[in-house]
């Protein structure tokens, strides 16, 4: 999450003090990220030194402004007109759970998905309701309030994405009952050669290795004739 170009994308609109930043960026993305000061005037300071801020006084109360300066305003455009990069994914915390819980000790990976969809499930739901709120709001009262819009959008990112989820941890339980059942059909097959080699007297590996027997080739069946020495006479 950027939220140093979330605090300059709000100071484009105006002068703005530090918790007054805040409240508007978790008001804009409906507290989904919340911030606490210490963040803002920690990523302000930054924005100071790098020349992309500057203090701007005081308001009436004796809070100290921060404006935005050009140099701040061509780093927002550029934030804003190049894509989000996707080929370094952030550490997804539920992807490194399975990938860890395949082969634990004593733990039924099934039994981990079937709990995370649950709560999945649940955590769409509460958002699709947020959003039926908000289309309310947006829709009955008329309101275009940029928040307004700004959290609707946010809503149905978490929908979406609560969505995606869900139906890659149902790929994920179907995968797994699919390798399984590969597994137990190779057992099977490796316990019916096991069985066909102690019939035999022979190596089971040998046995596999040799394929069916079968009736000898003409050919192979003339090569021993030849083979074989004459009589005494």
């Amino acid at each position: 999450m950027s939220i140093r170009h979330g605090l300059l994308a709000l100071l484009e609109h105006g002068p703005r003090y530090g918790s007054q930043l805040r409240t508007e960026f978790e008001s804009r993305t409906g507290a989904t990220w919340p911030l606490n000061v210490g963040q803002v005037y920690t990523t302000l300071n930054r924005l100071e030194r790098d020349g992309m801020v500057a203090q701007g006084g005081e308001d009436d109360a004796g809070h100290a402004l921060y404006v935005i300066t050009d140099a701040g305003r061509t780093e927002l455009k550029s934030w804003f007109a190049t894509p989000v990069d996707r080929s370094s994914p952030p550490r997804d915390e539920l992807a490194i759970k399975l990938a860890m819980a395949v082969g634990a000790p004593g733990v039924d990976i099934r039994a981990v998905i079937q709990s995370q969809r649950h709560h999945t499930v649940k955590a769409m739901q509460d958002y699709t309701r947020l959003k039926a709120q908000a289309l309310a709001t947006i829709e009955n009262e008329g309101s275009q309030e940029r928040d307004d819009v700004a959290w609707l959008l946010v809503l149905e990112q978490l929908i979406f994405q609560t969505e995606a989820e869900a139906r890659w941890l149902d790929h994920c339980e179907v995968r797994l009952i699919r390798l399984a059942a590969a597994a137990g059909r190779g057992a099977d097959r490796e316990a019916e050669q096991t069985t066909a080699a102690s019939l035999l007297g022979t190596p089971a590996s040998s046995a596999s290795s040799r394929g069916p027997a079968g009736p000898a080739s003409p050919e192979a069946r003339s090569g021993s004739a030849r083979a074989r020495p004459a009589p005494p006479t």
